[in-house]
């Protein structure tokens, strides 16, 4: 099974790029995610890895992400590689986003004010002016 699950903040906002055969849009950012545990007096670390959305998602990420942000990505972990002009052989490891979601609170994720299905990169129907997305502190959390 190939799955991953990230929540960190972006790093920058979102590039656009399209694909040279068939012209489909693609979306490219990295996201910071905070390792979990820390050791006394030791700086909090993150890791930062590469995303990518394509088409209807990859539209949506690259309207509604800025930079800061925090933001919920599924997907699954690719990896490729490919020879440069001078034959030096390049690798490369990212997330091939599935499923993208805002994740930060209602205080600090005030820029945009609608509620969002990112899963599609669409607005629901009956999408009211207000922000109903809010991260619960139950325990009912898988994670």
């Amino acid at each position: 099974m190939n799955k991953v699950i990230l929540m960190g903040r972006l790093t920058r906002d979102p590039e656009v790029r399209y694909t040279q055969t068939n012209n489909t849009l693609v979306a490219s950012f990295s996201l910071a995610v905070n390792r979990r545990f820390v050791r006394p007096g030791e700086e909090r670390q993150a890791d930062f890895i590469n995303i990518v959305a394509w088409s209807k998602l990859g539209e949506f990420c690259s309207k509604y992400f800025k930079k800061g942000q925090q933001v919920g990505v599924i997907g699954r972990l690719q990896t490729r590689s490919w020879d440069d002009e001078q034959g030096q052989k390049h690798y490369v490891t990212e997330v091939v986003a599935e499923e993208a979601y805002f994740a930060d609170s209602k205080r600090e994720g005030e820029a945009g004010g609608a509620n969002f299905d990112a899963t599609f990169g669409t607005m629901p129907a009956t999408a009211n002016t207000g922000s109903d997305f809010e991260i619960s502190s139950g325990d009912d959390l898988p994670f």
